[in-house]
């Protein structure tokens, strides 16, 4: 496996609405790797448009907080 580059994880975005971080490739389009693949011990960010991967370099005791899943309330229906 070839690594384009090494990246430290506070250059790269993370979008919390989809819990991935990107990093701008060199062909255009973005290197992105899962926040639950960083929990799985995954540190390599693939560009899904090219053959580019990196190393993702971050510690996981400061990566995001896990959500709490919550159960939706129930709603009230009037008859």
């Amino acid at each position: 496996m070839s690594i384009y580059d090494e990246i430290e994880i506070e250059d790269m975005i993370f979008h919390e609405a989809t819990s991935l971080y990107t990093y701008p490739c060199p062909c255009g389009d973005q290197f992105e790797i899962l926040l639950q693949d960083l929990r799985d011990g995954e540190d390599v960010a693939v560009c899904p448009s090219c053959s580019l991967m990196i190393k993702v370099i971050f510690e996981a005791e400061n990566l995001p907080a896990e959500k709490e899943t919550r159960k939706p309330e129930p709603l009230a229906v009037a008859a």
